[in-house]
């Protein structure tokens, strides 16, 4: 009889943290690694954030809190929601997770039976159909190739909903295409929605505040008030103010979801990091000029990245709406031969041959469900980005 839980053998370890890994591992045996992997800013958190994380210790506010947040950062949360995307929420409505990751995987243990379908547009971020299959759901992964700006068109989503769908995972700004969708394209999904009243939807939105070109963020229950009663609006403070390791994540729904959430919650983790709660009040309280200045360093880095992949041999990039990615399709490398003789037989022996033969450490595009391509987080240095890009060049120029 196995040790094992079964439905561990469903899932997978995260890719993205596989290469992070790979990538220190090398880089502390010596190799002059460029780590494009991790989907984290490198800027520091803001000082007024990191001054509300010591004053909380210093206050002694070191206490378990209520297992799904305290009132002041769930007050905080609903004044964000209204105050940036025109939704009302009461603190009855909103959770607190450790991270985004959380928030959904609460919402998916709490609601998924055996059987239970969920739509993700594919390419997706690695964790949404790993957390479905442990909850006990299947995932249905929808491809949205470069061609349709690797967007979920209203046919696709229309053709992928069977009576089986429980939820629809909707992210925007993409990881990890950085795609974002307008306001006319969002609302010819929540067109679709509204003839399919079983469907409930799962918004990732972490990713809101980096829009560049003018962009304009939108969400599903914002375009579409009748999605209100059925729609989890999920969002966090991890990617917009830099607070990746402080773990918050948070969401909004109907109150009888959120009450779920919560007891899934509180037989596993219960509440949050108290310190990184008051940290993240100050977040979304505060002085908000971090965000326009970290938005104006990530365009930048885009259009860097986005210009010299495209100068590289076999490489198409599209240029995206937002996040702090891009999702270069290599159909002219596949089937080559590697200066070091590695045949490119597909986007995970590229990235590999990449990181060995120059030290440049990318994910591969099957682990987010769309090949032949690869994911460049930009989110680093403009010498370190520029070191990698012309290696990648290099790479590719010497591809027979």
């Amino acid at each position: 009889m196995p040790f094992l839980s079964q439905t561990l053998d469903r899932v997978k370890p995260s890719p993205t943290i596989a290469v992070t890994t790979k990538a220190q591992e090398l880089k502390a045996a010596g190799r002059d690694v460029i780590g494009l992997g991790a989907g984290e800013p490198d800027f520091d958190t803001p000082q007024n954030i990191k001054d509300a994380a010591v004053a909380a210790i210093m206050a002694g506010k070191t206490k378990y809190t209520a297992v799904d947040g305290i009132i002041e950062l769930k007050r905080a949360i609903c004044d964000k929601f209204k105050r940036e995307n025109g939704l009302d929420y009461k603190p009855s409505q909103i959770t607190v997770g450790s991270g985004g990751k959380q928030t959904l995987y609460n919402a998916l243990v709490a609601t998924l039976n055996p059987g239970d379908e969920v739509v993700i547009p594919a390419p997706y971020w690695v964790s949404y159909p790993d957390m479905v299959l442990l909850a006990g759901g299947e995932p249905v992964a929808v491809e949205c190739p470069m061609q349709t700006g690797y967007k979920l068109t209203p046919e696709q989503l229309e053709a992928a909903i069977t009576p089986k769908t429980k939820w629809f995972i909707f992210n925007s700004p993409s990881n990890p295409t950085g795609a974002g969708y307008s306001r006319a394209e969002l609302k010819g999904l929540t067109d679709v929605l509204m003839r399919h009243p079983h469907v409930w939807v799962m918004t990732d939105d972490m990713y809101e505040h980096l829009a560049y070109d003018g962009f304009e963020f939108c969400t599903p229950a914002e375009v579409e008030p009748g999605l209100y009663d059925r729609t989890l609006t999920c969002n966090g403070v991890s990617k917009a103010y830099a607070m990746t390791g402080w773990r918050i994540g948070y969401a909004a729904g109907p109150e009888k979801l959120i009450k779920a959430m919560g007891k899934v919650q509180s037989q596993s983790t219960s509440n949050p990091c108290t310190i990184s709660q008051w940290a993240a009040v100050e977040a979304l309280n505060g002085p908000q000029d971090y965000i326009a200045t970290s938005r104006v360093a990530f365009q930048r880095r885009r259009d860097l990245v986005v210009s010299m992949l495209n100068a590289a041999e076999g490489i198409r990039c599209p240029t995206p709406e937002g996040a702090f990615y891009v999702y270069p399709n290599i159909a002219g490398c596949i089937g080559k031969t590697s200066a070091a003789g590695t045949k490119i037989v597909d986007d995970e022996a590229f990235a590999t041959a990449l990181l060995e033969e120059t030290g440049v450490a990318v994910v591969f595009g099957a682990a987010f469900g769309l090949s032949p391509n690869f994911r460049v987080s930009y989110a680093t240095s403009d010498e370190a980005l520029t070191e990698a890009c012309t290696r990648i060049q290099t790479f590719c120029k010497g591809l027979k």
